[in-house]
This record gives structure tokens, sequence and C-alpha cells, in this order.
């Protein structure tokens, strides 16, 4: 039975057709995907998809997917305190599976369109040390020259901690005064990967 259910999704993967199941878009839309986005991009999309969207919709196929199953869905979302801007961000790949299969694969509309959006795009106003508030901790570590040196740095270029650990001293030029921030790390399944040109470490 399971090997009957593989082979029809199969084919209705291969004829473009809109009764295939989510699950099943989610497949062309990743294995296309991952040509043209960094690996860091395409593991954190798939990371979200599927821990947040893949259990509610897997098996429904994507032509009987309405509007008031995507509300039921953000609903549910929105009632376990996730940040607003993350709550976007979930809603923004659902969007984007829908808008795949309505330009590659016939799909008549985006039910997220009717459907409305959830969370907001800005995160809430940030709140910074003051020169005075840093130099009182700064003090707090001046017997760690490491990581003093670290801290300086993040305060003062204001550089993300990805930049700061993928930071050589090639980047800084010494004759004109200035850092070059060209890169950064990231953990991708137990392994960092560096920057742009996303090479193991």
């Amino acid at each position: 039975m399971e090997a009957l259910e593989f082979e029809r999704e199969f084919l209705l993967k291969q004829s473009s057709d809109t009764t295939m199941s989510f699950e099943s878009l989610y497949d062309l839309y990743i294995e296309d995907m991952s040509s043209r986005l960094r690996i860091s991009t395409l593991e954190n999309k798939k990371y979200i998809i599927k821990l947040k969207i893949l259990p509610c919709f897997e098996n429904t196929p994507i032509n009987q997917i309405k509007p008031t199953h995507i509300r039921k869905w953000q609903n549910n979302l929105m009632g376990m305190g996730y940040a607003e801007t993350y709550l976007k961000t979930i809603n923004n790949q659902l969007i984007a599976i829908f808008n795949y299969a309505v330009r590659y694969y016939d799909l008549k509309e985006n039910p997220c369109h009717k459907a409305g959006s959830m969370g907001k795009k800005n995160a809430d106003e940030m709140l910074f040390w003051t020169k005075e508030e840093y130099q009182e901790f700064i003090v707090c570590v001046s017997d760690k020259p490491h990581s003093k040196m670290a801290f300086e740095v993040l305060y003062w270029t204001g550089i993300r901690i990805g930049e700061l650990m993928a930071f050589t001293v090639s980047d800084i030029n010494f004759i004109d005064k200035t850092i070059s921030i060209n890169k950064s790390i990231q953990r991708i399944k137990r392994q960092d990967i560096i920057g742009t040109n996303l090479l193991p470490l």
C-alpha cells in the first residue's frame, strides 16, 4: 500500500498536478532552491519549514489548502508566545512555497494572500549601552585580554558575533586604519561554515 502511495505521489510531482501533497511540493521547492541559495539560508529555511509548517500541511493536497486552514495554523502559532519577527519569518516561508506552486506548478492562487499575515517585520526598539555604561562594563574584563578585545571590537564597530568569529588579522588595514567585514561563521549540522564562500573550517 505504501509503495502504491509513493508511486502515486511521484507521478503527481512529475506531472505538476496540484493534487500532489504539500510535502511533495516542499521536496520540489527545496530541490530547486538548493542551487540558488546559500547553504546557511537553505538550512534555516528547511529547519523552519520542517518544524513549523510540514507537521500541519504535509499530507494535504496543495489545491485543498484554503485560507481558513492557513488562519487556523497562524492562530495556533500566535498562541505559542513566539516573537513577532519570528512569526513573520515562519509565515514568509509558507508564502514562498505557495508562490512557487503558483508560478511553476499551475496552482490557481496563493491561499496565504487571503489569509493575511502574522507577526511583524521589524523588532521592537532595542536597548543599547551608553558609552558610560560600556566603559563601566569593560573594566570588569580588563584582566581577560582576549575577551576585552572581542568586546571592544563588537562595541565600537557594531559587527555581529558570527562576523567577529570569522575575523582574521588579514582583515585589518593598519595603514588606512580600517577593517574589512567580509565573512561570518555559522554552525550548520555540527559544522562551522565560513561566510559567503561557505567553506567548511
